[in-house]
């Protein structure tokens, strides 16, 4: 299996590389100390495993894990210094945790786990147990954190608003500019979608494709097409379609939230 290493720890990540070449079915392709900069290179050479540090400074886990592909999606062994996120949150989903400090013996037991799920588990699978985890990790997060007003600054009729993050209904791409939309009214910010779905991390923001994202807050219609892709609509009106590579994430999403018609 191939293995990228994702942790801003310089000795975690010796102990986790030191731990993988004793594996003889274990190869370490890549080791970053910086999430964005990791997030980059899987989304080009996407590994068989991620071992992925919950807690870092320039894009944490929970956020990196959010932003990838759906198609190619990895297995994941989260990294925590916190008991707290592994108590409830892993034990409740099919993903596999390490809390630091670890040992050989705790590493071994995650990794036939991941040999396992390796041979028998279907990527959608993958998802589901994903979206499972990240739910349950929101909670601790917010349970642990002091409410935080989030905000994105964008523009509309020349000129700057402050936008409440629980006000924006829904995320679209546009080159170098992403559209935010907010009721009726339509503002625009210099961004790349997934620095926009970075900032509405206090959001239930679901990716519905690569170009969109939408908060689960404001829909108001959830359709299928003969082919079953999702029709969204939200409060304002705005309506927008999945893509077929983000079909299976977001009927998973739906249906943890009993929105998905049958």
């Amino acid at each position: 299996m191939k293995v990228i290493v994702v942790d801003d720890e310089p000795a975690a990540r010796r102990t986790l590389r030191e731990c993988c070449a004793a594996e003889p079915d274990i190869e370490v392709i890549g080791e970053f100390g910086d999430g964005r900069a990791a997030l980059e290179v899987i989304r080009d050479q996407p590994p068989d495993l991620l071992f992925l540090d919950i807690q870092m400074d320039s894009l944490d886990g929970i956020a990196l894990a959010r932003a990838l592909d759906p198609e190619t999606l990895p297995l994941i062994v989260f990294v925590t210094a916190y008991d707290h996120y592994a108590l409830d949150a892993f034990e409740v989903s099919a993903i596999d945790y390490l809390v630091k400090p670890f040992d050989e013996e705790r590493f071994r037991k995650a990794l036939e786990r991941v040999r396992r799920r390796h041979e028998d588990q279907h990527v959608t699978e993958r998802q589901a147990a994903l979206t499972a985890v990240l739910a349950q990790l929101d909670q601790h997060i917010r349970a642990k954190r002091p409410e935080v007003r989030s905000r994105i600054l964008a523009e509309s009729g020349g000129r700057m608003h402050v936008l409440d993050a629980d006000r924006i209904e829904l995320v679209e791409s546009d080159r170098n500019y992403v559209t935010l939309r907010v009721g009726c009214d339509c503002y625009h910010a210099r961004s790349t979608l997934q620095n926009a779905e970075l900032s509405l991390q206090s959001q239930p923001m679901l990716r519905i494709s690569r170009s969109c994202l939408v908060n689960v807050n404001y829909l108001r219609e959830v359709n299928r097409t003969p082919r079953g892709d999702f029709i969204l609509v939200v409060q304002g009106g705005t309506t927008e379609t999945s893509s077929e590579g983000f079909r299976m994430k977001v009927r998973e999403s739906l249906r943890a939230l009993k929105l998905c018609p049958d």
